[in-house]
């Protein structure tokens, strides 16, 4: 037979023991080193998996996001038909009444009202239960943006970015670790310095525009879409039966003090009225300016200053000279005369004119010794009392400005000589002009409490007028 020499052992031949213990250690090495094939998913699906885990998000066109970084593309100015109304006579808004705002966000509000046809609501759903200017009216993004954006708020301090374009930080915030992940620029938006009710205005189905403008036509929103006051005046300054429960009156809106002042000064300014408010603006003729305003509607003034505040100036130490002329003294009996209202703005007929007139002896009630020759209060009898009517008598002057004669006078001073004679005690001279008679009963159906100073009920003059 012929011997085989190949190293292969024949069918059924057993293999040596030192073979057999060199096959199980080197299974057990590969065991331990490779894993098994068929617990492992195919090369190429592993590879696809990796690859989709480890692509970065979508990058921002170059250059940045444009859009919804200012009102209008561009920055382009705001038509005036799109701001809110009275922005034409107010264009810029009031920094004390709204403070300075930072806002760090890309939002376009034409996108999102007048393409998407959101409403207002969806975003600003605190507005219609908001009854103070301090509640925080802006979006909730967990409730609000995460519904249509691929990305997670629910945990303020650890937002999950998505994997789509809208979904990215960068893509709405702005600062410089929007994009990386990190810290977004913080947003700041004072609360207005009013006391206002979103829910009132709109339960009386006022809506948004009204007092906004048509935010729905442009991009971001900033506080020059803010209402004016001359537009709250649309409704507020109303009179009559029209105006409603919309009252005029200053602390309606604005802040005040417990004596019922408005309070004026801000972190950011002092609050001034505008020019179209009774030509009021505090620019530098102010000084010249303000005594006709003063004159006009001394409680207008009184919303914002104290009757010191006056007399620090008109009557105090540092007086200016301009108030009253030099000659102001020999003078004033006619001013006072011709313009009563504007004496009264800053002087009490009672005490400051009665007094003075009392202590130089210029008056009815002083004592005869005070009063030195030459010195009266009216003109002389033969002029002011006896004489016929004329530019000087008595008659013209009480027609003319009542309240000058009752500063001083009475009405029995005027009895003693006008009430019917026999019956009052008077003289029986009649105050009446020519032909008084023909129109008493309007003046009786008016007012006929003056008719009875003089007359009895019962008189018979009396009967043709009642």
């Amino acid at each position: 037979m012929t011997r085989r020499n190949d190293a292969r052992p024949s069918e059924g031949r057993p293999l040596p023991g030192w073979a057999v213990l060199v096959a199980c250690l080197s299974a057990l090495i590969l065991g331990l080193v490779v894993p098994d094939a068929a617990a492992q998913p195919p090369p190429s699906a592993a590879a696809d998996e990796e690859a989709e885990a480890t692509e970065p998000p979508p990058a921002p066109p170059p250059g940045g996001y444009k859009s919804g970084l200012s009102p209008m593309p561009g920055d382009a100015e705001v038509p005036l038909a799109l701001m809110p109304p009275g922005s034409n006579v107010s264009p810029v808004a009031s920094e004390e009444i709204y403070p300075p705002q930072t806002i760090t966000i890309r939002f376009n509000h034409k996108k999102h009202v007048g393409e998407l046809k959101q409403n207002c609501k969806v975003c600003h759903a605190g507005a219609y239960t908001s009854n103070t200017v301090t509640d925080r009216l802006m979006a909730k993004p967990a409730e609000t943006c995460d519904t249509c954006h691929d990305v997670d708020h629910s945990d303020p301090r650890n937002v999950k970015a998505g994997t789509t374009e809208d979904g990215q930080c960068v893509y709405c915030h702005l600062g410089e670790g929007a994009g990386k992940g990190g810290a977004v620029a913080p947003m700041v938006i004072p609360h207005a310095n009013l006391v206002f009710t979103h829910k009132k205005h709109l339960d009386r189905n006022i809506q948004c525009g009204q007092c906004h403008g048509q935010i729905d036509k442009l991009e971001l929103a900033t506080r020059e879409q803010l209402p004016r006051m001359a537009g709250c005046f649309g409704c507020h300054n109303m009179s009559g039966a029209a105006q409603g429960q919309a009252k005029g009156a200053c602390t309606t809106c604005h802040n005040a003090r417990s004596d019922g002042r408005m309070i004026t000064s801000f972190a950011t300014g002092t609050l001034v009225p505008p020019q179209w408010m009774h030509s009021s603006a505090h620019t530098p003729d102010w000084i010249e300016r303000h005594k006709a305003v003063a004159a006009n509607d001394s409680a207008f003034c009184g919303s914002c200053h104290t009757n010191n505040e006056c007399t620090d100036c008109h009557d105090g130490r540092v007086r200016p000279r301009n108030v009253h002329p030099n000659d102001f003294l020999s003078m004033h009996p006619q001013a006072a005369r011709q313009d009563n209202p504007r004496c009264v703005s800053c002087h009490q007929i009672q005490t400051f004119c009665a007094d003075c007139h009392r202590r130089t002896g210029v008056a009815r009630d002083v004592a005869s010794g005070n009063r030195l020759a030459g010195r009266r209060f009216h003109p002389p009898p033969a002029e002011y009392t006896t004489a016929p009517r004329g530019p000087n008598h008595h008659a013209w002057e009480a027609m003319r400005n009542l309240n000058a004669c009752v500063s001083c006078h009475t009405e029995r001073d005027c009895a003693t000589c006008h009430a019917t004679k026999g019956l009052s005690g008077g003289q029986g001279v009649n105050p009446h002009p020519l032909g008084f008679k023909d129109k008493c009963q309007v003046a009786f159906a008016r007012n006929p409490r003056p008719c009875l100073v003089c007359h009895q009920s019962n008189d018979a003059s009396m009967r043709a007028c009642q």
